[in-house]
């Protein structure tokens, strides 16, 4: 089983106060990528006295400890997501803001080949595609 952001906070020494458990338990429990403001909605929701600003710095901190990925998908504004030890990619929806994780092995295969021919040694990459649903 994977650790709990909390459990990442305590394993990189991130004191936490009872606003930043709540933060961090809310986004734990997130399926999404959510914005601030949609982490301050849910967060409000369990403690009312959290403030924006105190979900603005917490999101910083746990960016900075290395626990939260920042990104900051076209046109939209800055969204979190627990950093993982897996990799995956993400595709996103332009009209609806839907955010699709996935692994394709043949895209991971193709951009070694890339890094392979240029001479480089891939170290790192980050994949969003943007696209509209297909009417059926």
């Amino acid at each position: 089983m994977s650790e709990t952001i909390e459990q990442k906070c305590i394993s990189k020494g991130v004191k936490l106060t009872e606003q930043r458990k709540i933060i961090a338990k809310v986004m734990s429990t997130s399926d999404d990528h959510p914005d601030v403001d949609e982490l301050y909605n849910r967060v409000s929701k369990i403690d009312a006295k959290i403030s924006i600003a105190t979900v603005y710095r917490t999101v910083k901190l746990f960016e900075e400890a290395g626990i939260l990925a920042k990104h900051e998908f076209k046109g939209g504004k800055a969204r979190y997501e627990e950093i993982s030890e897996s990799h995956h990619d993400h595709l996103i929806d332009v009209k609806t803001g839907e955010i699709i994780e996935f692994v394709d092995d043949e895209i991971e295969k193709l951009q070694k080949k890339v890094a392979d021919k240029y001479g480089y040694d891939l170290v790192d990459h980050k994949l969003e595609l943007y696209g509209v649903k297909k009417k059926s």
